[in-house]
């Protein structure tokens, strides 16, 4: 393989183990594609699906499994703790061998362009494929989540899509596709049940709100667990590590009367 370029699609569902093995299989069922993790959370109802090809075939496997989760999945239907816009929410392309971010933002274009020709799903364009200045940032695009944002985008032009008609598909939503260096989803749980201190704690450490930079952060409530979660994306783990994160939800935890 001369190229190499991983893609992360997170899907909208993490209880049904047949729907995400149905996503899996049609991912792979094309040249060039190898698995390299599977990830199911019922509290997020959320499986983040990691996957490598070939600058040739990465982006028709995102593809079959876009389609597939429109099959399978009825966001009308689904409740979860972290926000959703599309059954397929949302498509990242990362640069690993023999690629450029760039060729990532080229193959996010054409997937963009592809999910709503052949499935009517319409899509936005996020990170480094944005082409509006507020759609760099996910929650930007996702804010008000499926519920909200099909209720505005007709009347809305700022929440009108990169590509296809300004309303979502009626169950498979929005997707959001774009290109971006490695990510680290990083979560940290507190002994409680109540969600606010996480809250607290994440509106304290995100970059939004002056904390820390290329950190995303929100508090969620795992129901099924009787944990508050500080939920975090790192965006780029070189300017801000793990460890940095850790060590400053440790003490702010400990100042609520709490531990991770």
């Amino acid at each position: 393989m001369q190229t190499l370029i991983e893609c992360v699609p997170n899907f909208s569902e993490g209880r049904d183990r047949a729907v995400v093995d149905a996503i899996v299989h049609a991912i792979l069922g094309g040249p060039d594609v190898y698995l390299l993790d599977r990830e199911m959370d019922a509290d997020h109802h959320r499986s983040v699906i990691t996957f490598v090809g070939t600058r040739e075939s990465v982006g028709e496997a995102a593809l079959r499994g876009i389609g597939k989760a429109a099959e399978l999945i009825d966001l009308n239907k689904h409740q979860g703790a972290h926000p959703r816009l599309g059954a397929t929410d949302v498509v990242p392309f990362v640069p690993l061998s023999g690629v450029t971010l760039k060729d990532c933002v080229h193959i996010a274009e054409w997937v963009a362009e592809e999910a709503w020709r052949r499935f009517k799903i319409p899509t936005y364009l996020y990170e480094a494929a944005a082409r509006k200045p507020d759609r760099v940032n996910l929650e930007n695009i996702r804010r008000g989540q499926f519920e909200g944002v099909r209720d505005e985008i007709a009347n809305n032009p700022h929440r009108h899509p990169d590509f296809g008609e300004a309303r979502l598909h009626p169950t498979a939503g929005a997707t959001v596709v774009g290109a971006r260096k490695f990510l680290i989803a990083y979560n940290i749980n507190l002994n409680t049940a109540d969600v606010e201190p996480a809250k607290a704690i994440a509106k304290k450490l995100r970059a939004s709100g002056g904390g820390f930079p290329c950190v995303k952060a929100m508090g969620v409530d795992l129901k099924a667990r009787n944990l508050a979660q500080v939920s975090m994306n790192l965006t780029d783990f070189e300017t801000t590590s793990m460890a940095k994160v850790y060590e400053a939800v440790e003490p702010e935890a400990e100042a609520l009367g709490l531990q991770v």
